[in-house]
């Protein structure tokens, strides 16, 4: 009876290794590195460096975080598409800003064909903050200002997402304000904060520290409703900009490639690790919020956001050579 036992396991371990490449059995073998395009401090180096250590626990193999930031986030992003597609090379990056880079830049790579998703992980809104010396308290009077005074608005990049969000509330409201491109979001921050621009929209979980701090002063958020966490701050579409909402949707992708069998273990661990209490509580006390998806699921929200955003880039004719 114990022989039959003993066959039944042995045939059913098979059967569920038929149609696997021999990588996809034995994943991971070796230590796993998550890519984030950007410099360290900005929102997904951040999650990054939250997730690896549980990542790497529950996939029994070291998980090293590797910045490697350049060209709004296109230099690490076509290093992964490149890379392996064996599952052992992540992309962790906001998603929505790879949407957009297509419309902006003349890519290596296709993100659309040459990478696929494994899940989003966080969704954080942006801020519109403004350095604490501008004479400003409401989106209406930052507007007015900028029609009177020089008003520097740093963005991450030339194209990101932080950028053509910029772009779509200086269309909607009339403003005006010059844009000076950073190689990221932490180094944007720092800049404003130091009264070197007068105006940023970033991801509220790289910013808030700094409005919390006094170093900044926020003016609204780009989200529907209103966050818990700053619940007497405006939202930007209360303040006029209709039905706006935009932000840092952090998320990781593979190569194309990928087995199906990996990309499943990923999108379930990566999950896991981003909803464990103490991860979670971290990055809701900064304001982001969990938000996790599907491998098809985020492929069909990048598409979207694609579509989407480069409309606003074709309108207002934003393009970096």
């Amino acid at each position: 009876m114990s022989i039959n036992r003993r066959q039944l396991i042995a045939s059913t371990a098979a059967l569920a290794a038929v149609g696997l490449p021999a990588h996809a059995q034995s994943f991971p073998n070796k230590p796993l590195r998550i890519v984030v395009p950007y410099p360290p401090g900005g929102s997904s180096d951040i999650i990054a460096r939250a997730i690896s250590q549980a990542l790497g626990e529950s996939l029994g193999q070291s998980v090293v975080v590797e910045n490697r930031a350049g060209a709004n986030g296109n230099l690490g992003a076509a290093l992964v598409a490149q890379s392996a597609p064996d599952g052992h090379t992540m992309l962790l990056c906001d998603v929505g800003a790879l949407a957009i880079s297509p419309s902006v830049y003349k890519l290596q790579f296709d993100p659309s064909k040459d990478l696929r998703g494994v899940s989003m992980l966080a969704y954080s809104p942006h801020m519109l903050a403004v350095h604490p010396s501008v004479k400003a308290n409401t989106l209406q009077e930052l507007v007015a200002l900028s029609k009177t005074s020089d008003l520097n608005f740093a963005v991450t990049a030339m194209g990101s997402a932080p950028h053509v969000a910029g772009v779509a509330v200086e269309r909607a409201t009339g403003a005006k304000w010059v844009y000076v491109p950073y190689k990221g979001g932490s180094q944007a921050v720092a800049d404003t904060v130091a009264g070197q621009t007068q105006v940023i929209m970033n991801g509220m979980l790289a910013t808030l520290p700094h409005v919390q701090s006094g170093k900044l002063k926020v003016l609204g958020i780009s989200k529907r409703t209103r966050m818990p966490l700053v619940g007497s701050v405006p939202t930007l579409a209360e303040q006029g900009v209709k039905d706006f909402e935009s932000g840092t949707w952090q998320g990781v992708l593979v190569p194309r490639g990928t087995p199906p069998a990996i990309v499943s273990r990923l999108n379930a661990e990566l999950i896991k690790a981003i909803r464990q209490p103490d991860v979670r509580a971290r990055l809701v006390g900064q304001g982001a919020e969990v938000v996790t998806m599907q491998p098809t699921e985020q492929d069909t929200f990048f598409e979207r956001e694609r579509q989407r955003w480069g409309e606003v880039v074709k309108a207002a004719n934003i393009r970096v050579e």
